[in-house]
């Protein structure tokens, strides 16, 4: 089996929720901690494009760093929010699990699935 990856935020439910969903479904997936480990700007860019949805859906906006940078209203490139990501971590929405060339925005933790179809 191919493997998968979470991209994981330990004190998030919604993240928790998706690892917990995967491990129901038997599947024990190589767990990224992507604030204590950090975000690779050209990787996070990547998934999002892999993702083949807008860069919105991975911004959290009720961050308060989202209201403090400005980011309302703007339309940014997958590169750019990359780049914001890595220096504010808290800003990507997760959980975000990947299995080869296909990624999914776990949120709910159903559309999992979608990987597996």
């Amino acid at each position: 089996m191919e493997k998968v990856i979470i991209w994981h935020n330990p004190r998030c439910r919604k993240s928790r929720e998706g690892l917990n969903y995967l491990k129901e479904k038997g599947i024990e997936p190589e767990i990224y901690d992507y604030i204590k480990n950090g975000i690779d700007p050209e990787e996070l860019a990547e998934i999002i494009r892999k993702s083949g949805l807008p860069v919105e859906a991975f911004i959290r906006t009720n961050e308060k760093e989202y209201r403090e940078l400005g980011l309302k209203g703007k339309q940014l490139s997958a590169e750019e929010f990359a780049r914001i990501a890595a220096e504010h971590p808290r800003l990507l929405q997760r959980p975000i699990v990947i299995k080869g060339d296909r990624v999914v925005l776990a949120r709910p933790a159903d559309r999992i699935d979608a990987l597996f179809q």
